[in-house]
């Protein structure tokens, strides 16, 4: 157990502040990044954080999580699975923001307001045939988005 480089009071290894003095730490003000502290990403396996990354409308944040941690930054494996979910929600974003309303002037019903469901369709089934493939441990590369996904893992280096 560290001492306080103020008043020699015993501190925690990862305290900040001495609490009898509150003096700096050494080993804090000389780290200049974050506290050092449990990672709740420790908790969690490879394969549910792959998982995770292909809920279907919520997966993007998830998949933001998994790309900014330290712990799964060289595993190329679930980063792909990272960037093919963020891929496929901007993909219903796409759908959602621009197709949509483009559409939306003619009747509600039309062949026009089909396209659009067809493609929010293709889209859920991708994720939801994702899901089903990640929880199996199968690697499936969809066919555009996979494409760019694996790009992007690639850049990374």
């Amino acid at each position: 157990m560290p001492f306080c480089t103020q008043c020699g009071k015993q501190v925690g290894t990862n305290d900040i502040y001495c609490a009898a003095c509150g003096a700096k730490q050494a080993a804090a003000a000389g780290s200049g990044g974050p506290i050092p502290g449990p990672d709740i990403l420790n908790k969690i396996n490879d394969r549910n954080a792959s998982i995770l990354c292909y809920l279907p409308v919520v997966g993007w944040i998830p998949a933001i999580i998994v790309l900014a941690s330290n712990r799964f930054r060289e595993n190329r494996n679930i980063r792909f699975h990272a960037f093919q979910g963020l891929y496929l929600f901007v993909a219903w974003l796409l759908v959602q923001w621009f197709v949509s309303p483009m559409v939306s002037f003619g009747p509600h019903f039309g062949p026009q307001r089909a396209i659009v469901h067809l493609f929010e369709l293709v889209i859920f089934g991708a994720w939801i045939f994702m899901l089903v493939k990640t929880s199996q441990n199968q690697f499936y590369r969809l066919p555009i988005i996979g494409e760019m996904a694996e790009r992007s893992v690639a850049e990374q280096r």
